[in-house]
């Protein structure tokens, strides 16, 4: 049976779960056999170099270069992200035609059960630019170490001693069956990155045949949540330079966020909130703008757009 569609995937066992779960949903809309959805795996830039920290070899371009390439091209037809990996502006020719429910939000921290119960003056493994300036805010007395590379891979680093403790995303821990390794961070103390949780499906802009297919699974809910999210990103000039945690969630078509910036070495922060409706980004680009208004230099210095 020739596929009704080639879903493109990074070739990680994060990855092909979130491939799997996304071939799952398809075929349970459409009435469909396993074989009607064909998975393609690609080998990402960004799993290649993992002794540097992303913002130095290419930023988030590194998880979907390739998968960009193949799309354009028609190898395949879907580009099946990480949605917190996606790059805030993304090239016209594409387009989100669909984003899954959002799945656990939360940071969840291996080697300690909470932020306080880190060790004094331990060393902490993350690359992420949030969580590093996060965690140095909370706990200036802590030591931060580059940490890439999937799940197994960080989790090696730190049996191996790289590390007292690191983060992991509670989504990505869940989806490999492996919710018991970490403790969950509770977003009232600790903030979680944009578009965490989510699954974004990706196709070409002017095929409407693959946009139709997968707007029979796209959550309305998380879509808002995701656009709202995306467009504080983009209000801010936010790169994967840049130390920014964002919260937002809602009922109802209302969503709350929740945002802070801060200074790499975490020793400046500045929080803000905003109140809106699905669809109405007018606040969200308020809240950034306010935002920007009060950073510091130090804050400011990462952050493109204008307060």
């Amino acid at each position: 049976m020739r596929p009704k569609l080639k879903l493109g995937t990074r070739n990680s066992p994060l990855a092909m779960a979130q491939a799997f779960e996304t071939r799952e949903r398809l075929c349970a809309a459409h009435g469909w056999a396993e074989d009607a959805v064909e998975l393609v795996p690609v080998v990402a830039s960004g799993d290649k170099v993992l002794d540097r920290p992303l913002a130095e070899i290419g930023g988030k371009a590194l998880w979907t270069k390739e998968l960009d390439a193949w799309l354009a091209e028609g190898k395949i037809d879907v580009a099946v992200h990480s949605a917190k990996d996606v790059e805030t502006i993304r090239p016209d020719a594409f387009r989100f035609a669909a984003f899954l429910p959002r799945a656990d939000r939360r940071d969840a921290l291996v080697g300690a059960a909470s932020i306080a119960d880190i060790p004094r003056g331990a060393t902490v493994g993350t690359s992420a630019p949030r969580r590093a300036s996060q965690l140095l805010n909370l706990r200036p007395d802590c030591k931060v170490v580059t940490f890439r590379g999937n799940v197994a891979t960080r989790l090696g680093k730190l049996e191996a001693g790289e590390a007292d403790v690191t983060f992991l995303a509670a989504a990505g821990l869940e989806r490999l069956g492996q919710s018991e390794v970490g403790a969950p961070l509770e977003t009232g103390d600790w903030i979680p990155a944009a578009a965490q949780g989510v699954i974004a499906l990706e196709c070409r802009a002017d095929d409407e045949v693959a946009g139709e297919l997968l707007a029979a699974i796209d959550h309305t809910a998380t879509r808002a949540e995701l656009e709202a999210e995306r467009a504080l990103l983009a209000k801010l000039g936010g790169t994967c330079h840049s130390p920014v945690a964002v919260l937002c969630s809602g009922d109802a078509g209302e969503l709350t966020m929740r945002a802070a910036l801060f200074s790499p070495d975490g020793s400046e922060r500045v929080d803000g909130e905003a109140s809106f409706s699905a669809g109405d980004h007018a606040p969200v680009h308020a809240l950034a703008a306010d935002l920007l208004h009060r950073a510091t230099p130090a804050i400011a210095e990462h952050f493109g757009g204008e307060g």
